[in-house]
């Protein structure tokens, strides 16, 4: 569904006035127009047991996505295939969320493993097959250079995917680029200078690795990232929690990301520091 522009027209001192209000289906862009931050979680892998199962595929289930679309709280939720990617986690992710028990229209974000993994090719497929069931954006992390955001970028207008962007702010779908090691953050500014793409982001945690574990340096690299994306008005997504996410709406992050059994503390505490 397009977004769809109302006009009225109003009558003052005999003198008519038409005043447009842009409206998206994807509801966090009408409210990054308003410079306000959205907030959403990880979807929880729904596999049983201990935490210790780690190398197990993950678990994503309809039943789990109901009770995500359920809370008011959330703007977006986050279905992280990097590691192992399935279309099925897609379409249960989406049955759920689309449940009629919803609580507003939750967009849903998925992240596919890195171009370097499989291949310009199958990361292409993969992205117009996320979008053909539904979703509402695509992240594609590990970008390393700008030839390779520009191919990134490229798999969505191979889709046919209507992005929202500064050039396109009638766009509906998210197409989302991380930059995770020295060298693409060293970029930032050319990849943030490229069209056709809305959410620029660091990841943090894996700059923090590549970097040898040395967190100063790699939270001056996601303020490097979050400058360049202010100033091209592209949206940055970061994790947060209730200790940082206070501070992360004051620098201007416009989306935050949360997990655990705190995330809806740390929401409830972004919302209000945020006027939300």
């Amino acid at each position: 569904m397009r977004s769809s522009v109302v006009l009225l027209a109003v009558i003052f001192s005999g003198t008519p006035v038409v005043l447009a209000q842009q409206k998206h289906q994807n509801t966090v862009i009408d409210l990054w127009a308003q410079g306000k931050p959205v907030f959403g979680v990880y979807a929880p892998n729904e596999r049983p047991g201990p935490r210790g199962q780690r190398g197990q595929p993950a678990v994503y289930t309809r039943a789990g996505g109901e009770m995500l679309a359920m809370n008011a709280l959330y703007d977006f939720v986050f279905l992280n295939l990097e590691g192992t990617y399935d279309p099925a986690a897609v379409k249960a992710m989406l049955e759920g969320l689309r449940s009629p028990r919803a609580v507003g229209r939750k967009t849903l974000i998925v992240r596919i493993p890195p171009i370097d993994k499989d291949g310009a090719d199958v990361t292409k497929a993969r992205v117009k097959e996320i979008l053909d069931a539904g979703a509402d954006g695509v992240t594609i992390p590990h970008i390393r250079n700008v030839a390779e955001a520009k191919q990134a970028i490229s798999f969505f207008q191979d889709a046919k995917a209507n992005v929202w962007s500064p050039s396109n702010p009638t766009g509906e779908t998210l197409a989302m680029l991380m930059l995770e090691d020295p060298d693409a953050v060293a970029q930032a500014k050319q990849i943030a200078d490229l069209k056709g793409y809305g959410i620029l982001a660091c990841g943090i945690g894996s700059l923090a690795q590549a970097l040898g574990g040395d967190r100063g340096a790699a939270e001056a690299g996601t303020q490097k990232v979050l400058a360049e994306a202010k100033r091209a008005k592209l949206a940055d997504m970061l994790p947060a929690n209730t200790q940082d996410v206070a501070q992360r709406v004051r620098e201007g992050f416009l989306a935050l990301l949360m997990q655990g059994p705190a995330a809806d503390a740390a929401i409830t505490l972004g919302r209000a520091v945020a006027g939300r």
